[in-house]
């Protein structure tokens, strides 16, 4: 199931970020070789910046390639290195539940309640915020398959 997961968000992440990639390239021949820059795509933009953004943290932190400081960790042997580690994935669990996915969807629900639109699309904000619930509940999965894996060599750790 990870690996179709894998798959799936990278996929997602190629794609946005070549509809980036695309509309910063349009924004910046409109600017200076048309004279006449383009609005819409530079809104786009910043907008997908945040979804990859977020969606590649996600991403990130299944394939264990997240931001992380590791200096107690790997002064740690055996069981002890496995509670720290099932600690540390704990504490990102509970990041991931709480901000991401329970207060971003908050936002959503605001946004999208108040009416609030973006500028030069239209398009509901809502739409634009979704990208946190939508992260946190990939690295919530990512979360619960690496809790699981630990779970497992702690219960058949046999050695100090």
């Amino acid at each position: 199931m990870i690996k179709k997961l894998n798959k799936l968000v990278a996929g997602l992440i190629i794609g946005i970020f070549s509809i980036l990639v695309g509309c910063v390239v349009w924004q910046v021949i409109s600017r200076y070789v048309l004279g006449t820059p383009s609005i819409a795509t530079d809104e786009i933009a910043r907008f997908l910046f945040m979804w990859v953004g977020l969606i590649g943290a996600a991403y990130a932190t299944g394939l264990k390639q997240h931001l992380a400081i590791d200096l107690l960790l790997m002064k740690q042997k055996g069981k002890q290195k496995i509670g720290l580690q099932l600690f540390i994935l704990a504490v990102m669990l509970i990041f991931a539940v709480f901000v991401l996915i329970y207060s971003g969807m908050q936002l959503v629900i605001d946004t999208y309640l108040s009416g609030q639109v973006s500028p030069s699309l239209g398009i509901s904000m809502g739409w634009v915020y979704l990208c946190l619930p939508l992260s946190g509940g990939i690295m919530l999965v990512y979360l619960v398959a690496e809790i699981t894996h630990n779970l497992q060599q702690l219960t058949n750790f046999e050695g100090i």
